[in-house]
């Protein structure tokens, strides 16, 4: 197993005392001086700063909200119990508080100083776009789920699905902050209704809950989108789950593919972004600590390969890559199609040139939403 590089640690107090996090008792957890601080019911994110005595950490008790926490000479202490992603920086007594919630658009930033509250103000341009999502939990493990509908949508009108995940390590979809939802909601008013899921794999549920890739980076990951879509389906019956589509960017790019090559029964159609194809072909700092390296550990790597799929596609599948990606290199969508060519499986494929790994220029960033969209709809009918 890999041991996880946590932001901020180690560190010292100002008396000393070396400042850690621990995977201990199924969480993840701050250790001050050699003992556990916080209890097994908080997951540690990270720790923020160490001002004298005085550790600022981020920590969930629940994996859709991060909030900010102290442990010091007075003990234990939450700062924002509200819901939402919160950060922030301590330093001379001054603490700094950012917050993201479901109830605000952008941000909001705080200062505490001697028992005094005060608001910065935000100048920034505002989405207009309020994400009429709702969090919950689906399947047998509980699985952090967003569904969104469309604004204004009429129980009883059956509506296509759309899978919308990243599903994999370091990133969480599924969090009580606004910002993460627009473009979600935005195909929602597309007319699908829209089901994110953070399984396996992802961040906020324990080192237990992360590890369940180890060697398959495939097979639990993709069982537990399957296992809440359909959890979800028997919750809104409005799911037409005869018409599911699913996209995603990144790993979410690779989720997608997978899941219309090992699960054309439940996929109907899917737009991979940016997908890792080949996990020989990608960074060896990330993958590696999940499927071990090549030469010890190759059938982890063709379990978790989509090549070997490629003949199994009976599913319109659109590959979307940037020529000038440098971090899922094209030869990841390059690879992939050429296997589905020579199985005779038809695909379509969309080159961006002169594009990275992400899509920064707005025009670029529009028409490939509207691609998307057209696509899945003349797939879906």
């Amino acid at each position: 197993m890999w041991v996880d590089i946590v932001p901020g640690v180690p560190a010292h107090t100002a008396s000393g005392a070396l400042v850690t996090v621990a995977d201990d008792g199924g969480a993840r957890r701050l250790v001050v001086g050699g003992e556990p601080v916080t209890p097994p019911s908080l997951q540690v994110r990270d720790v923020s700063d160490v001002d004298g005595d005085v550790v600022l950490f981020r920590a969930s008790t629940d994996p859709a909200s991060i909030g900010l926490w102290t442990w010091g000479p007075d003990g234990l202490a939450e700062l924002t119990p509200e819901p939402g992603l919160h950060s922030g920086r301590l330093a001379g007594g001054t603490l700094v508080v950012t917050r993201q919630g479901l109830d605000v658009d952008g941000s909001t930033t705080t200062v505490h100083r001697d028992g005094a509250e005060h608001t910065i103000a935000s100048f920034a341009d505002l989405p207009g776009l309020v994400p009429q999502v709702t969090l919950l939990t689906a399947g047998k493990r509980d699985l952090s789920t967003a569904v969104l509908f469309p604004t204004g949508h009429v129980p009883g009108t059956r509506l296509p699905v759309l899978m919308d995940p990243y599903g994999g390590p370091h990133a969480q979809r599924v969090v009580a902050a606004r910002p993460a939802h627009l473009t979600s909601q935005w195909f929602a008013d597309q007319g699908f209704a829209v089901v994110v899921v953070d399984g396996r794999g992802t961040p906020g549920r324990g080192p237990e809950f992360e590890r369940a890739v180890h060697l398959d980076i495939a097979a639990v990951v993709l069982e537990d989108q399957v296992d809440a879509l359909h959890a979800v389906a028997e919750r809104y019956p409005d799911l037409d789950l005869g018409r599911v589509g699913i996209r995603g960017w990144s790993f979410g790019g690779y989720l997608a593919a997978l899941a219309v090559l090992r699960r054309p029964d439940v996929f109907h159609a899917a737009v991979a972004g940016a997908p890792v194809t080949d996990w020989a072909l990608y960074d060896t700092h990330y993958t590696e600590r999940y499927l071990g390296r090549p030469d010890e550990d190759p059938d982890a790597y063709l379990r978790s390969s989509l090549i070997a799929d490629a003949p199994a596609l009976t599913r319109p599948l659109l590959l979307v890559h940037g020529l000038a990606d440098d971090n899922v290199v094209a030869a990841h969508t390059l690879r992939l199609s050429s296997a589905l060519l020579a199985a005779g499986r038809p695909h379509s494929v969309l080159p961006l040139s002169g594009v990275t790994h992400m899509t920064p220029q707005e025009v670029v960033a529009e028409n490939l939403l509207l691609l998307q969209v057209q696509f899945l709809k003349d797939a879906l009918g």
